[in-house]
């Protein structure tokens, strides 16, 4: 009985040894592929926004946000302090100016968070989070900037207007155009050719 009960004390005291050993590491709660995101240590912007906003890419800068520099810079100044983040003990705040970019990649093109996450290198959570933090920053700031008309009757005349000029009615507002690309039928002729290449 008693080697009996040696045995099992024996097996008992083996077990926890071992399933100490096996113990799992700690999952960090960011991915490595977000961990680095910088080529120094000082800097924290992603390797894209830093080339894109040297002065040998500005006209891919203006490719990327469908923005000059100067306007990215104005925006940045207003709304900076809105949207700017603290370092804390565990991670350093993504930066000002790649907030912005993130949210003007968003709105040039319409990528999905997952895409714009390898590209930017931040966690579609926290992008979920950026994206609309910014625009209430914009919005809040650069607001008075935007004229929107104040009565039916200027709304009405604006859409006279494009009726007008381009023969498009109860159109009210116009951003910017968007090239579509498609195949032209057979037989079209010049109809679909892009001339604006």
């Amino acid at each position: 009985m008693a080697d009996m009960q040696l045995v099992s004390a024996s097996f008992i005291v083996l077990y926890n040894l071992l399933k100490k050993s096996k113990k799992k590491k700690r999952r960090s709660w960011t991915s490595p592929l977000f961990v680095m995101r910088s080529r120094e240590p000082d800097v924290n912007s992603s390797f894209l926004l830093q080339d894109l906003l040297s002065e040998e890419y500005q006209c891919r800068f203006k490719n990327f946000t469908k923005m000059s520099m100067e306007d990215f810079n104005f925006i940045l100044n207003h709304i900076r302090e809105i949207i700017s983040k603290s370092d804390t003990k565990f991670r350093k705040a993504i930066p000002c100016d790649e907030r912005l970019a993130v949210t003007l990649r968003f709105l040039a093109t319409g990528d999905s968070y997952v895409s714009l996450q390898y590209l930017f290198k931040i966690s579609k959570q926290a992008i979920s989070r950026i994206i609309p933090e910014v625009f209430e920053a914009i919005i809040h700031c650069l607001g008075d900037f935007v004229q929107v008309p104040s009565s039916t009757e200027e709304w009405k005349e604006i859409s006279k207007r494009f009726e007008e000029v381009w023969n498009f009615p109860h159109c009210v507002g116009s951003i910017d155009g968007k090239h579509v690309l498609l195949q032209a039928p057979m037989k079209s002729g010049s109809d679909f050719f892009n001339y604006k290449s």
